[in-house]
Order: structure tokens, then sequence, then C-alpha cells
């Protein structure tokens, strides 16, 4: 069975760090562009950051720049998300979400129609 799952989330305070990983079962994510995205109660679904599937350049929406991070371990089969001076603003479910061979920037633009996705972790961030 191909697909994605995430785990990492959690609750924290505000300040704190949590890493999200998104791990592929039943196949590799080499070639593919990733990305992070997120929801809210009563929210759209947003893109938070995504990574190219040809030269891992990296794409993120304003309001993470500085905070969050995103990584690929090939190895591992895994892409990670470090999240750290996390504000109550960031609550949300975070899904990932896999597109082959396109560009991060498409992807994170993206509300659907990806060709595999997972079924969130919720970070929960404490005021």
């Amino acid at each position: 069975q191909l697909h994605l799952v995430e785990s990492g989330g959690g609750l924290v305070q505000t300040g704190g760090s949590l890493r999200l990983s998104c791990a592929a079962s039943g196949f590799t994510l080499n070639g593919y562009a990733i990305g992070w995205f997120r929801q809210a109660p009563g929210k759209e679904r947003e893109g938070v950051s995504c990574i190219n599937s040809r030269d891992d350049s990296t794409y993120y929406v304003d309001s993470v720049k500085g905070r969050f991070t995103i990584s690929r371990d090939n190895a591992k089969n895994t892409v990670y998300l470090q999240m750290n001076s996390l504000k109550p603003e960031d609550t949300a479910v975070y899904h990932c979400a896999a597109v082959f061979y396109t560009l991060h920037t498409v992807l994170c633009a993206m509300k659907g129609g990806y060709d595999y996705s997972g079924q969130g972790t919720q970070v929960t961030v404490s005021s």
C-alpha cells in the first residue's frame, strides 16, 4: 500500500519546538516534491513549506520564515519539518503531500490533487 504517514505533532507551549516527520511507505520519495500543509478549524488549507523534487530548493509561507525548516533524508525516505518558536496561530492539523516532479512553489499553491497525502498530525500551541 502506497501512502504517507505523518508523526511528531503534539501539545507545546508558546516558544516551544516540534519536529514533524513525513514517511513514505511503499514508494520512494526521490523525484517527488514534498510539502507540508496545515488547516485550522474554519480556515482554508495553507501551504506552509515545500521542498523541490530536483534540487531541494525550499519555499516557506511568510508567517513561518525564520522559524520552520523543511528537509529531506532520502536514505530514510522521510521529510521533516522542524518548527521552532511556535506560536498559538501555528495550531492546526498538519498534513504532508507529494507530487511527482514538480516545483516546490507549485506544490505549495495546490489545494488538493496530490499524488499522495497523509492523514495529518495535530499541532497545538498553548499561550
